[in-house]
């Protein structure tokens, strides 16, 4: 099951990062920076729970952590689209091998989502 999940979660990232490359390099730009430099706060993500500083920094953590493997700047906007609640966001918790922590993750993402 787990080897499934993993399976489907790389698949997921492997196909947006052949979108965003086929899409060429005017989708990983605005305004003349990538879009992960743009600072989105918890607001503009529009998460609606209780902000907590440390949990948005360990989610934002996380997608940062998928961009560094892939170096995909798009990825690491679909990652916290939707307040980390997105396929991608649960893609990225998969390749990082954080099943283990599954659970806590998303009742973080629920917390301030």
């Amino acid at each position: 099951m787990h080897q499934e999940r993993r399976a489907v979660a790389r698949l997921v990232v492997a196909s947006t990062l052949l979108i965003c490359l086929l899409a060429g390099p005017a989708s990983k730009v605005i305004m003349g920076s990538p879009l992960w430099e743009r600072g989105f706060s918890f607001f503009d993500l529009q998460c609606r729970g209780i902000y907590d500083k440390s949990i948005f920094a360990r989610l934002d953590r996380i997608c940062e952590d998928c961009y560094n493997v892939f170096r995909e700047p798009s990825l690491h906007s679909l990652c916290r689209s939707n307040c980390f609640n997105s396929e991608y966001f649960d893609g990225c918790v998969n390749v990082l091998l954080l099943e283990g922590e599954a659970k806590s993750i998303k009742d973080m993402v629920n917390y301030i989502g």
